[in-house]
Protein backbone atom coordinates (compact mmCIF):
# COMPACT_ATOMS: atom_id res chain seq x y z
CA UNK A 1 0.00 0.00 0.00
CA UNK A 2 1.24 3.31 -1.10
CA UNK A 3 1.33 6.17 2.33
CA UNK A 4 -1.19 8.71 1.98
CA UNK A 5 1.39 11.52 3.17
CA UNK A 6 2.62 12.92 6.57
CA UNK A 7 0.49 14.02 9.13
CA UNK A 8 0.69 15.61 13.27
CA UNK A 9 -1.17 14.55 16.07
CA UNK A 10 -0.81 13.36 19.83
CA UNK A 11 0.07 10.27 20.94
CA UNK A 12 -3.68 9.28 23.17
CA UNK A 13 -2.34 5.84 24.35
CA UNK A 14 0.34 3.20 24.21
CA UNK A 15 -0.16 -0.56 23.92
CA UNK A 16 2.59 -3.32 23.52
CA UNK A 17 4.41 -1.47 20.89
CA UNK A 18 1.37 0.28 19.85
CA UNK A 19 0.69 3.83 19.66
CA UNK A 20 -2.57 5.41 18.90
CA UNK A 21 -2.21 9.09 17.26
CA UNK A 22 -5.42 11.54 17.27
CA UNK A 23 -5.19 13.45 13.77
CA UNK A 24 -5.98 17.21 14.20
CA UNK A 25 -9.33 16.07 12.19
CA UNK A 26 -9.98 13.85 15.16
CA UNK A 27 -9.19 10.42 13.26
CA UNK A 28 -7.16 8.19 15.09
CA UNK A 29 -4.15 6.21 13.66
CA UNK A 30 -2.60 2.70 15.24
CA UNK A 31 0.87 2.89 14.36
CA UNK A 32 4.22 2.02 15.16
CA UNK A 33 6.99 3.98 16.33
CA UNK A 34 10.49 3.61 14.15
CA UNK A 35 13.46 1.96 14.84
CA UNK A 36 15.38 4.90 15.16
CA UNK A 37 13.61 5.53 18.57
CA UNK A 38 14.38 2.58 19.89
CA UNK A 39 17.91 2.75 18.89
CA UNK A 40 18.44 6.43 20.32
CA UNK A 41 16.83 4.96 23.67
CA UNK A 42 13.58 7.01 23.37
CA UNK A 43 10.38 5.90 24.23
CA UNK A 44 7.04 7.64 22.83
CA UNK A 45 4.78 8.88 25.45
CA UNK A 46 1.02 9.67 26.09
CA UNK A 47 1.08 13.13 25.14
CA UNK A 48 3.52 13.42 22.16
CA UNK A 49 3.35 15.72 19.24
CA UNK A 50 4.21 13.15 16.79
CA UNK A 51 4.38 13.50 12.63
CA UNK A 52 3.18 9.99 11.09
CA UNK A 53 3.23 8.31 7.89
CA UNK A 54 -0.33 7.45 7.55
CA UNK A 55 -1.30 4.40 4.83
CA UNK A 56 -4.78 4.13 3.30
CA UNK A 57 -6.02 1.02 6.05
CA UNK A 58 -5.28 4.02 9.07
CA UNK A 59 -2.59 2.36 10.16
CA UNK A 60 0.77 4.47 10.32
CA UNK A 61 4.53 4.78 11.59
CA UNK A 62 5.42 7.64 13.88
CA UNK A 63 8.61 9.27 12.12
CA UNK A 64 9.36 12.24 14.52
CA UNK A 65 8.41 13.47 17.43
CA UNK A 66 8.25 17.27 18.26
CA UNK A 67 10.01 18.92 20.98
CA UNK A 68 8.68 17.83 24.71
CA UNK A 69 7.94 21.16 26.72
CA UNK A 70 8.04 18.72 29.31
CA UNK A 71 7.80 15.05 30.31
CA UNK A 72 7.28 12.68 33.04
CA UNK A 73 8.73 9.24 34.04
CA UNK A 74 6.35 8.39 36.40
CA UNK A 75 3.22 8.42 35.44
CA UNK A 76 4.63 8.16 31.64
CA UNK A 77 2.70 11.15 29.74
CA UNK A 78 4.53 14.33 28.07
CA UNK A 79 3.15 18.22 27.55
CA UNK A 80 0.88 18.10 30.33
CA UNK A 81 -0.51 21.70 31.44
CA UNK A 82 -1.79 20.55 34.72
CA UNK A 83 -1.03 17.92 37.16
CA UNK A 84 -4.31 17.11 39.35
CA UNK A 85 -3.25 15.12 42.01
CA UNK A 86 -6.40 12.72 43.46
CA UNK A 87 -5.82 12.52 47.04
CA UNK A 88 -8.06 10.33 48.72
CA UNK A 89 -8.72 11.50 52.42
CA UNK A 90 -9.23 7.46 53.62
CA UNK A 91 -9.40 4.02 51.69
CA UNK A 92 -6.04 4.27 51.40
CA UNK A 93 -5.34 7.20 53.86
CA UNK A 94 -2.78 9.79 52.33
CA UNK A 95 0.45 9.71 51.91
CA UNK A 96 1.52 13.48 52.36
CA UNK A 97 4.95 13.02 51.82
CA UNK A 98 4.55 11.02 48.13
CA UNK A 99 1.83 13.98 47.35
CA UNK A 100 4.04 17.07 48.71
CA UNK A 101 6.99 15.53 46.37
CA UNK A 102 5.01 14.94 42.87
CA UNK A 103 3.82 18.90 43.73
CA UNK A 104 7.40 19.74 43.98
CA UNK A 105 8.30 17.94 40.70
CA UNK A 106 5.82 19.29 39.16
CA UNK A 107 6.78 22.60 40.29
CA UNK A 108 10.13 22.28 38.89
CA UNK A 109 8.41 21.78 35.49
CA UNK A 110 6.77 24.20 34.99
CA UNK A 111 3.68 22.48 35.60
CA UNK A 112 0.45 23.58 37.13
CA UNK A 113 -0.77 21.62 40.79
CA UNK A 114 -4.44 21.10 41.82
CA UNK A 115 -5.32 19.23 44.34
CA UNK A 116 -8.59 16.93 44.09
CA UNK A 117 -9.61 15.43 47.46
CA UNK A 118 -11.82 12.33 47.05
CA UNK A 119 -13.90 10.12 49.03
CA UNK A 120 -15.05 13.26 50.98
CA UNK A 121 -18.65 11.24 51.82
CA UNK A 122 -16.50 8.81 53.91
CA UNK A 123 -14.32 11.28 55.74
CA UNK A 124 -14.24 15.13 56.20
CA UNK A 125 -11.46 16.81 54.14
CA UNK A 126 -11.87 19.99 55.20
CA UNK A 127 -8.56 20.01 56.76
CA UNK A 128 -6.61 19.56 54.07
CA UNK A 129 -8.66 21.44 51.71
CA UNK A 130 -7.69 24.43 53.56
CA UNK A 131 -3.62 23.89 53.91
CA UNK A 132 -3.42 23.56 50.40
CA UNK A 133 -5.62 26.47 49.48
CA UNK A 134 -3.53 28.23 51.96
CA UNK A 135 -0.89 27.18 50.35
CA UNK A 136 -1.68 28.38 46.67
CA UNK A 137 -3.00 25.62 45.34
CA UNK A 138 -6.59 25.01 43.33
CA UNK A 139 -8.17 22.41 45.03
CA UNK A 140 -11.40 20.53 45.16
CA UNK A 141 -13.62 18.21 47.38
CA UNK A 142 -15.28 15.57 45.45
CA UNK A 143 -17.06 11.95 45.90
CA UNK A 144 -17.42 9.75 43.19
CA UNK A 145 -20.16 7.79 44.83
CA UNK A 146 -22.67 10.51 45.75
CA UNK A 147 -21.74 13.27 42.75
CA UNK A 148 -20.69 15.89 45.39
CA UNK A 149 -17.99 18.03 43.36
CA UNK A 150 -18.18 16.19 40.45
CA UNK A 151 -19.54 19.42 38.23
CA UNK A 152 -16.87 21.64 39.04
CA UNK A 153 -14.30 19.11 37.63
CA UNK A 154 -15.32 19.36 33.92
CA UNK A 155 -14.65 23.27 33.48
CA UNK A 156 -11.27 22.81 35.21
CA UNK A 157 -10.44 20.64 32.32
CA UNK A 158 -11.66 22.77 29.83
CA UNK A 159 -8.89 23.51 27.01
CA UNK A 160 -6.09 22.41 28.98
CA UNK A 161 -4.15 18.69 29.28
CA UNK A 162 -4.67 17.29 32.71
CA UNK A 163 -3.23 14.73 34.15
CA UNK A 164 -4.39 12.90 36.77
CA UNK A 165 -2.48 11.38 38.96
CA UNK A 166 -1.81 10.00 42.91
CA UNK A 167 -1.84 6.63 44.50
CA UNK A 168 -3.22 3.73 43.52
CA UNK A 169 -7.14 3.42 45.11
CA UNK A 170 -7.64 6.77 45.17
CA UNK A 171 -10.09 6.58 42.94
CA UNK A 172 -9.09 7.93 39.95
CA UNK A 173 -10.71 5.97 37.18
CA UNK A 174 -14.28 6.76 39.43
CA UNK A 175 -13.90 10.00 39.34
CA UNK A 176 -13.44 10.52 35.27
CA UNK A 177 -16.46 7.93 35.00
CA UNK A 178 -18.69 10.34 37.40
CA UNK A 179 -17.65 13.27 35.04
CA UNK A 180 -18.17 11.70 32.25
CA UNK A 181 -20.52 9.80 31.73
CA UNK A 182 -20.40 6.21 29.22
CA UNK A 183 -16.69 6.34 29.44
CA UNK A 184 -16.34 3.08 31.70
CA UNK A 185 -12.75 2.94 32.94
CA UNK A 186 -12.04 -0.11 34.74
CA UNK A 187 -11.93 0.37 38.64
CA UNK A 188 -10.65 -1.29 41.62
CA UNK A 189 -11.46 -1.70 45.30
CA UNK A 190 -8.74 -0.88 47.87
CA UNK A 191 -7.19 -3.98 49.41
CA UNK A 192 -8.15 -4.57 52.68
CA UNK A 193 -4.60 -6.77 53.62
CA UNK A 194 -2.18 -3.95 52.35
CA UNK A 195 -3.82 -1.11 52.92
CA UNK A 196 -3.52 0.75 49.48
CA UNK A 197 -5.45 0.38 46.03
CA UNK A 198 -5.41 -2.30 43.37
CA UNK A 199 -4.04 -1.36 40.03
CA UNK A 200 -6.42 -0.82 37.67
CA UNK A 201 -5.10 1.34 35.14
CA UNK A 202 -2.27 -0.24 33.12
CA UNK A 203 -1.51 2.79 30.63
CA UNK A 204 -1.52 6.47 30.31
CA UNK A 205 -4.72 7.50 27.90
CA UNK A 206 -5.53 10.89 26.76
CA UNK A 207 -9.17 11.31 27.16
CA UNK A 208 -10.77 13.98 25.30
CA UNK A 209 -12.51 16.76 27.43
CA UNK A 210 -13.88 19.57 25.55
CA UNK A 211 -11.96 22.82 24.37
CA UNK A 212 -9.25 21.68 22.88
CA UNK A 213 -8.26 19.50 26.30
CA UNK A 214 -7.18 16.09 27.20
CA UNK A 215 -7.17 14.05 30.62
CA UNK A 216 -4.44 11.86 31.04
CA UNK A 217 -5.69 8.87 33.12
CA UNK A 218 -2.51 7.43 33.97
CA UNK A 219 -1.54 4.37 36.66
CA UNK A 220 -1.65 4.89 40.17
CA UNK A 221 1.68 4.92 42.27
CA UNK A 222 2.46 3.80 45.81
CA UNK A 223 5.57 5.80 46.36
CA UNK A 224 8.40 7.65 44.17
CA UNK A 225 12.26 7.82 44.03
CA UNK A 226 13.24 11.02 43.62
CA UNK A 227 16.80 10.34 42.80
CA UNK A 228 14.99 10.17 38.81
CA UNK A 229 14.24 13.67 38.88
CA UNK A 230 17.78 15.31 38.39
CA UNK A 231 15.99 18.87 38.13
CA UNK A 232 15.76 19.14 41.94
CA UNK A 233 18.21 19.73 43.92
CA UNK A 234 18.62 20.46 47.73
CA UNK A 235 19.73 24.51 46.25
CA UNK A 236 16.81 24.68 44.82
CA UNK A 237 14.41 22.79 45.98
CA UNK A 238 12.85 25.75 48.11
CA UNK A 239 11.58 27.29 45.04
CA UNK A 240 9.24 24.34 44.55
CA UNK A 241 7.18 25.11 47.89
CA UNK A 242 5.57 27.99 46.33
CA UNK A 243 4.32 29.37 50.34
CA UNK A 244 8.01 29.43 50.80
CA UNK A 245 8.59 32.20 48.21
CA UNK A 246 7.45 35.43 50.26
CA UNK A 247 10.18 34.49 53.30
CA UNK A 248 12.85 33.93 50.87
CA UNK A 249 15.71 36.62 51.73
CA UNK A 250 14.55 37.35 55.18
CA UNK A 251 17.13 34.77 56.62
CA UNK A 252 20.06 35.60 58.91
CA UNK A 253 22.20 33.56 56.41
CA UNK A 254 22.47 33.41 52.53
CA UNK A 255 23.49 29.91 52.71
CA UNK A 256 20.17 29.05 54.84
CA UNK A 257 18.77 25.63 54.17
CA UNK A 258 15.70 26.51 55.87
CA UNK A 259 15.81 23.12 58.12
CA UNK A 260 16.64 24.12 61.77
CA UNK A 261 19.36 27.44 61.19
CA UNK A 262 18.56 30.31 63.63
CA UNK A 263 17.10 33.20 62.02
CA UNK A 264 15.26 31.38 59.54
CA UNK A 265 12.54 33.44 57.62
CA UNK A 266 11.02 29.75 56.47
CA UNK A 267 11.17 28.27 60.11
CA UNK A 268 9.70 31.40 61.65
CA UNK A 269 6.82 31.66 59.26
CA UNK A 270 6.48 28.36 60.01
CA UNK A 271 6.36 28.82 64.14
CA UNK A 272 4.22 31.82 63.26
CA UNK A 273 1.38 29.64 61.16
CA UNK A 274 1.94 31.32 57.74
CA UNK A 275 3.59 27.89 56.61
CA UNK A 276 1.90 24.35 57.29
CA UNK A 277 4.29 22.28 59.54
CA UNK A 278 3.00 19.43 57.57
CA UNK A 279 4.45 20.80 54.48
CA UNK A 280 7.73 21.89 56.34
CA UNK A 281 7.87 18.38 57.41
CA UNK A 282 7.93 17.07 53.84
CA UNK A 283 10.17 19.60 52.78
CA UNK A 284 12.88 18.63 55.42
CA UNK A 285 12.54 15.16 54.32
CA UNK A 286 12.88 15.66 50.48
CA UNK A 287 15.82 17.94 51.78
CA UNK A 288 17.53 14.78 53.44
CA UNK A 289 16.78 12.23 51.14
CA UNK A 290 18.69 14.59 47.94
CA UNK A 291 21.65 15.44 50.36
CA UNK A 292 21.87 11.70 51.21
CA UNK A 293 21.64 10.80 47.76
CA UNK A 294 24.32 12.97 46.97
CA UNK A 295 26.32 12.24 49.57
CA UNK A 296 26.09 8.14 47.95
CA UNK A 297 27.02 9.64 45.19
CA UNK A 298 30.57 11.28 45.73
CA UNK A 299 31.44 8.08 47.52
Amino acid sequence: MDELGLKAGVIVKGIDGFYYVESGEGTVYECRARGIFRKNHVTPLAGDKVEISVMPDNTGTICSILPRKNYFDRPPVANIDRLAMVVSVTDPKPNILVLDTIIALAESRNIEPALIFSKVDLKDASLLYEEYKHAGFECFCVSSSTGEGVSDIKPFLSGKVTAFAGNTGTGKSSLLNAVFKGLDLPTGETSKKLGRGRHTTRQVELLRTGGGGYAADTPGFSSIDISNYGDINKDNLQYFFREFRPYLGRCMFTSCSHTCEKGCGILQAVENGEISKSRHDSYNAIYRKIKEMRKWKKE
